[in-house]
């Protein structure tokens, strides 16, 4: 398990589903809420989570340390 999570700070996503076409192992779409969630925080590689952060155009994912 890693040492640090992904997080998706709702209140700064704008529901683009760019993180779910890059990584949908870990991250979703929450349609009625309007934004994406962490399904799976382990369920991807931790380069493909980078990535899925680093697509991300209002850059709303962050790593979290694990509590």
């Amino acid at each position: 398990m890693a040492d640090h999570l992904p997080v998706v700070v709702e209140e700064e996503c704008i529901a683009c589903g760019v993180c779910a076409e890059v990584c949908p192992e870990v991250f979703q779409m929450n349609e009625s809420l309007g934004f994406a969630q962490v399904l799976n925080p382990s369920g991807g590689s931790e380069e493909k989570i980078q990535e899925a952060m680093e697509v991300c155009p209002v850059h709303c994912i962050h790593w979290s340390d694990k509590t």
